[in-house]
Parts: structure tokens; sequence; C-alpha cells
């Protein structure tokens, strides 16, 4: 029984449900509107570059995270992703953020507030995705 909850809670080493990256793949009309929020902005760097293609495409990595951005207006009018950036030094990110991008800040959590379930947010948008910054 043990190791059943161990594995459901993901503690259990070596099983073929460990996962050790999510990459989202995020779609824009146009590509640059996401480097200036990601590289720009968040501090990404281009780790593959098709920008100048057919399909612009590029993927984008720091600290062990991947994001992959494309070009593509048709799918980028069908998804508007939202999710979480958790860092441990929130403070520190709002106010690189604050003071070089302040116009990517989300209206309806532009500062860091403590939400009801304990976690530090605030939130980015640019014309595409949402970004919420968050520590527990």
């Amino acid at each position: 029984m043990l190791a059943v909850i161990k594995t459901l809670l993901g503690k259990e080493k070596n099983t073929p449900m460990n996962f050790e990256q999510l990459v989202p793949n995020v779609y824009y009309v146009n590509i640059s509107n996401g480097l200036k929020m990601f590289a720009d902005c968040l501090g990404f760097v281009i780790g593959h570059n098709e920008i100048k293609s057919d399909q612009p495409f590029c993927v984008l990595n720091k600290d062990g995270l991947s994001i992959y951005l494309f070009e593509h207006a048709k799918l980028a009018k069908e998804h508007n992703p939202e999710f979480r950036l958790v860092t441990k030094n929130i403070e520190g990110v709002y106010e690189s953020v604050s003071k070089s991008h302040p116009e990517f800040l989300h209206p309806n959590l532009k500062e860091v507030a403590l939400r009801p379930w304990g976690a530090k947010e605030f939130a980015l948008r640019d014309e595409q995705v949402c970004v919420i910054i968050q520590q527990w």
C-alpha cells in the first residue's frame, strides 16, 4: 500500500509516470511580441531559432524551463494560454519586471498580493498570454 501511495504522490522514483518538465506551446500572430514578453521581460534565451523561416518558431530556455513560441495567426486566435512561473523571490522578480516592462503588468493583479490559498502572486499579460508569477 505504501508503494501505491508514494507512486500516486510522485515520491516513487523510476516509475513510468515520472515527468521532468512541462513545456508549453504558445502561438502568436507575430512571434516578436512573444519574444518581448519572454526574452526581453522575463530573461529567457533562444535555444533554438527558426524565427526567420516560413513557419517562425523558437525554443526559449531559462533555469531549466523551456517554452516553444510559434508564429501562427489562426492558432493564436484560438488559444490564449495562462500559466504560472513559480519563484522563491517574487519581490525581486516584481521589482525587475515593474521597472523594465511595466506595460506587461496585468491590470487585475499588477502588484504582489497574498492570495487566499497562501501564495503570493502578480500577473503579466500581452495580447496572447497571461503569466502568473507565484511564490509559496
